[in-house]
């Protein structure tokens, strides 16, 4: 029997391509999405990660407990004390979308760049990295560039717009060793 995954988004515009990334390089395993396409909302309009905000999140996971997975994966980096408390109670892998990421540019820079797309997952970003950075007693300087309108473009269908708004800001990030997005 192969493996269930729940793919917890909080915007459907990560659906499409975190559900072709499991079909390209893990296809033996069975995802399926949950969906709350006002978690971003509400969160850029409460600017903080607040209990109400918390209690979704845990929801959500229960839903998707509930239906039989082996693991949980959320896919929008802004909640990570949100998923990190989940991730504690839970019987099963919870997973950040950011921690492989953090963990391969540990590998291969100290002056890192991270560019986002949606202003309000920066502060948990940062905090994230530099806390797996103390833990593996890296010294490294972390530079973050948010790009708005990028996401913006992206959710009106402007694919197009959104990949020329995040090039032109990596372009910000070139002198350092690896730039995560």
């Amino acid at each position: 029997m192969s493996k269930r995954i729940a793919l917890i988004h909080a915007t459907p515009v990560a659906m499409q391509p975190v559900v072709e990334a499991f079909r390209c390089h893990w296809p033996e395993v069975d995802t399926f999405s949950v969906l709350d396409d006002a978690l971003s909302i509400d969160l850029a309009r409460s600017g903080t990660l607040n209990e109400a905000l918390k209690q979704r999140i845990a929801s959500l996971a229960a839903y998707a407990t509930g239906i039989g997975v082996d693991g949980i994966l959320y896919t929008c980096s802004a909640f990570g004390e949100a998923i990190e408390a989940v991730a504690r109670t839970a019987q099963m892998p919870v997973l950040k979308p950011n921690e492989a990421m953090f963990e391969e540019a540990l590998q291969r820079g100290t002056r890192i760049g991270l560019l986002a797309t949606f202003e309000p997952s920066i502060p948990s970003l940062e905090q994230e990295f530099v806390e797996m950075a103390r833990a593996q007693a890296k010294d490294v300087i972390l530079e973050s560039v948010c790009v708005p309108a990028a996401m913006t473009a992206l959710t009106t269908g402007d694919a197009e717009q959104h990949d020329r708004l995040v090039a032109e800001a990596a372009a910000r990030l070139a002198h350092c060793d690896i730039v995560m997005l």
